[in-house]
C-alpha cells in the first residue's frame, strides 16, 4: 500500500481537498450516543481526564487520545472540548508540543515523567485532524499538524531501510538501548498516516505503513506467529531485553488497528486471529513457548478476532460482542473502536 502525499494548506485541508481522505465523520455518529453515554459515565471526569481505572485511576496520552477519538465519532463537540481541555493543559507540557505520556493523580505534581508515548500523540493529533474537519475548526488542524511534524521528527527513524516508530522521544533508539532500536508493534496505528499525512511537510507518512507491513510480518513470531508487545530491531525481530517476552495487551491491539484501517491482508490477520484465540477468549502468550498466559473473556477482547473473521470472510459478530457494557477502560475501548469500524462498515458482516 503506497500513498503520494503532499502537505496541504489547513483551509485546503477543511475543505476535504486532499489526495487521501480521512476516516468519514459526517452523517450518523459511529459511536453510538447510548454507547457513548456508558463509556464516559463510568472513564471521563468533570475535569476532561480519562480514567484507565486497572492502573491505578492514571490517565494517559493513550487514553486522551482514545477519548478524543471516541467523542469526535460520537459527534460529541462538548465532550470533545473537555478532553482536549485537559489534554491540553495537563499533558501537552514538553518544548516540542508532544504529550508527556502520565498524569498520576496520586502524586506532585501529577506529570513526573516528561516522556512522551509515540501511541498517544499519534492518536491525539489524528482525533484533532478529523475533528477539524468534522466541526470545521481550524485551530485543531494546527495543531495536529504542529504535532504530525514533531512525531516524524522526534518519533520515526530509519532502521535497516526501513522507517520505523520509536516508541517515546528517548529511551528506545540505537543510541539509548544495546538492543535498539526498540519498537512497539501496536504504536503503527496504520490509520492515522494518511490523515497526519495530509497535514505534515514530512515525507515519512507516505511510507510508514508499507515499511510497518514488512516489520510485523518479520515480527510474527514463536509457535503461536505472533508479534511481541516489544521488539528489538537491532538485527533481526526478537522480543526486546527487558521486557517480558509476551503477546501481551499491547499487541493484542494490532489486528484491531489493520482493520480499521481497511488493511485486510489475509495471512497476517488470520494467523493473529488464529494464534490469540482459545477456548473461551483471547489470550496473552509466552512468545517462545507460546502457552497462554491470561485468558481474555471480556467482550472488548472477543471482539478482536471476531472483527478479523467479519471483515475477510463476513463471518456476523456474534449478538453478545455488539452490546456494549462498560467494564475496564481498556477493553472497554477497544470494544467501542471495533463497533464504531463496524457502524462505518455495515457491508463487511451480514
Amino acid at each position: 500500500m503506497k500513498w503520494s502525499l503532499v502537505p496541504l494548506t489547513i483551509a485546503a485541508f477543511l475543505m476535504g481537498h486532499s489526495p487521501v481522505s480521512a476516516q468519514p465523520t459526517a452523517g450518523p455518529p459511529l459511536v453510538r450516543a447510548a454507547d457513548w453515554e456508558a463509556y464516559k459515565s463510568r472513564f471521563l471526569e468533570s475535569s476532561g481526564r480519562i480514567i484507565d481505572d486497572a492502573n491505578g485511576n492514571i490517565s494517559h496520552s493513550e487514553g486522551q487520545g482514545y477519548g478524543l477519538l471516541l467523542a469526535v465519532m460520537a459527534g460529541s463537540r462538548p465532550d470533545f472540548d473537555l478532553i482536549w481541555s485537559f489534554t491540553r493543559d495537563e499533558l501537552l507540557l514538553r518544548n516540542d508540543g508532544l504529550a508527556a505520556w502520565k498524569w498520576d493523580p496520586s502524586t506532585s505534581p501529577h506529570v513526573t515523567d516528561p516522556n512522551n508515548a509515540t501511541d498517544g500523540d499519534l492518536l491525539i493529533a489524528y482525533s484533532l485532524a478529523l475533528a477539524a474537519k468534522e466541526w470545521q475548526a481550524p485551530e485543531f488542524a494546527t495543531t495536529a499538524a504542529r504535532m504530525a511534524d514533531t512525531i516524524a521528527q522526534t518519533g520515526v527513524t530509519e532502521n535497516q531501510g526501513k522507517l520505523i516508530i520509536l516508541p517515546a522521544a528517548t529511551g528506545f533508539s540505537a543510541e539509548d538501548r544495546p538492543d535498539g532500536p526498540v519498537v512497539n508493534p501496536s504504536y503503527w496505528i496504520f490509520e492515522t498516516f494518511p490523515v497526519l499525512g495530509e497535514l505534515s511537510r514530512d515525507p515519512a507518512w507516505g511510507k510508514l505503513s508499507e515499511d510497518g507491513l514488512s516489520i510485523l510480518r518479520q515480527s510474527s513470531m514463536g509457535p503461536r506467529k505472533l508479534p511481541p508487545d516489544w521488539v528489538s530491531l537491532h538485527t533481526m525481530p526478537k522480543p526486546a531485553k527487558g521486557f517480558e517476552p509476551e503477546f501481551g495487551y499491547n499487541a493484542l491491539r494490532v489486528p484491531l488497528y489493520l482493520v480499521r484501517a481497511g488493511i485486510l491482508d489475509r495471512e497476517l490477520l488470520a494467523g493473529y486471529a488464529a494464534g490469540m484465540s482459545v477456548q473461551g477468549g483471547v489470550a496473552t502468550s509466552n512468545i517462545d513457548t507460546g502457552e497462554p498466559r491470561d485468558t481474555l473473556t471480556d467482550p472488548g477482547y472477543r471482539i478482536i478476532p471476531a472483527l478479523v473473521a467479519c471483515a475477510l470472510d463476513k463471518k456476523p459478530i456474534p449478538e453478545d460482542l455488539k452490546t456494549f457494557t462498560p467494564t475496564l477502560y481498556f477493553p472497554s475501548t477497544l470494544q467501542l473502536l471495533a463497533l464504531s469500524h463496524l457502524a462505518e462498515h455495515p457491508e463487511q458482516c451480514p
